[in-house]
């Protein structure tokens, strides 16, 4: 009788052990003012670069990267280091609920270092890739149609530029200028068009990205027909992407929406409505630790949004922004990068967390991120000097 009472005591004892060890590790905590157990929440704090200190509502907690456990409230996050810009947030914290927030703290003072030297008319940023079309007129033999590629590893200051075409290759009557670039889904070539100084002439060329191009390939007359089988295969490769998101999303994606470019992971879309409509709700209820930014659903075709089927949610992006050339995916898929009013800023994809990265001189027309998160601006720092602006990276991270 003793043996069974004492195998009931250290069993039951056991079933406590791990009943305490399952709430401890889904956050309840025993509460010493209130001489009760309630749930807590965790905050997940990890910074880049790290070693960033952590406060919490005005208090300072540590430095990332940094796990806290505290019970359900609102509460105003910061995230500081010298020579960095400090980033602010704040989170409903729910119990059993672990948040994460991976800021990416951008210097105060960027560095700015130049990638090229000829004097640059215009720039092509090709899909979300480390290479750029570069197209430089000056007057000398150096005029001509170059590929830059961020990702080659420069022996001396200047990354090597690939010479695509001279502009001496050319029929003398017609101008870089105003050239128009249409590349093909595989991006492994492009249809050039060029004008006369007074565009009332233009011919059009096919242009390999992959070698230089010693003699012109003439595809004026069949331009359109080529643009249009390029087209068809685009959207092709977006119905396969679509795929992978849900049907009801699919459908309204091939039939209501114009897609102005899929994040470089594939889970997110950047498009605008061709019509006003609802986007439904496909993941019911919402997940219990999903997004907290408050969505549009009721969508309008005078705005911008973005779509994540990860956690199906839908944003809106700001009304001041609505030329999509101003919109490119961040390297992380996580934020977006955008121009306006002559300075250059980054926000996470749902609106949240918007941060200056550059205000300096720009070229208006050109801006792009590589695969390391960095800013590739055309700017001209000494315009007393050069007529054109080159190609510069940002040191942004």
């Amino acid at each position: 009788m003793k043996n069974a009472f004492n195998k009931t005591v250290i069993a039951l004892f056991l079933l406590f052990i791990i009943f305490s060890i399952i709430s401890y590790s889904r956050g309840y905590r025993f509460n010493f003012t209130d001489k009760k157990i309630s749930s807590t929440g965790i905050l997940a704090i990890s910074s880049s670069p790290k070693a960033a200190k952590v406060y919490i509502n005005g208090k300072l907690k540590g430095v990332t990267d940094l796990n806290l456990t505290l019970k359900p409230a609102t509460y105003a996050i910061e995230v500081k280091k010298e020579g960095y810009m400090p980033f602010k947030t704040t989170v409903a914290l729910k119990g059993e609920i672990v948040e994460t927030i991976d800021p990416l703290l951008f210097p105060n003072n960027p560095s700015l270092s130049p990638l090229s030297n000829l004097g640059i008319i215009k720039a092509v940023r090709i899909n979300q890739s480390d290479k750029i079309v570069l197209i430089s007129e000056n007057d000398n033999d150096k005029d001509g149609i170059y590929l830059f590629d961020s990702s080659s590893k420069p022996i001396t200051i200047f990354t090597p530029l690939k010479v695509l075409i001279l502009k001496e290759k050319f029929p003398l009557f017609l101008t870089l200028k105003n050239s128009e670039i249409v590349f093909s889904p595989d991006y492994k070539q492009f249809v050039l068009t060029l004008y006369s100084q007074d565009k009332t002439l233009s011919k059009s060329y096919l242009i390999s990205t992959e070698t230089e191009n010693q003699e012109l390939f003439d595809v004026t007359d069949s331009k359109e027909t080529l643009i249009d089988a390029w087209d068809k295969e685009k959207t092709k490769e977006i119905q396969k992407i679509l795929e992978t998101y849900p049907k009801e999303i699919q459908k309204i994606a091939s039939s209501s929406l114009q897609i102005l470019s899929m994040s470089p992971d594939q889970t997110k879309i950047l498009y605008k409505p061709t019509k006003d409509l609802n986007i439904p709700f496909i993941i019911k209820p919402p997940l219990i630790a999903s997004n907290q930014t408050k969505e549009s659903r009721n969508i309008s075709s005078k705005n911008i949004y973005v779509y994540d089927k990860k956690e199906d949610k839908n944003f809106k992006i700001e009304d001041s922004l609505t030329n999509e050339n101003d919109l490119i995916w961040y390297s992380d898929s996580k934020r977006l990068v955008f121009k306006e009013n002559e300075k250059i800023s980054i926000a996470h994809y749902d609106g949240t967390n918007k941060q200056v990265i550059y205000s300096g001189p720009l070229d208006e027309d050109f801006f792009s991120v590589n695969a390391d998160g960095k800013l590739l601006i055309l700017t001209n720092l000494n315009p007393k000097t050069n007529i054109l602006p080159d190609l510069y990276l940002v040191g942004i991270r």
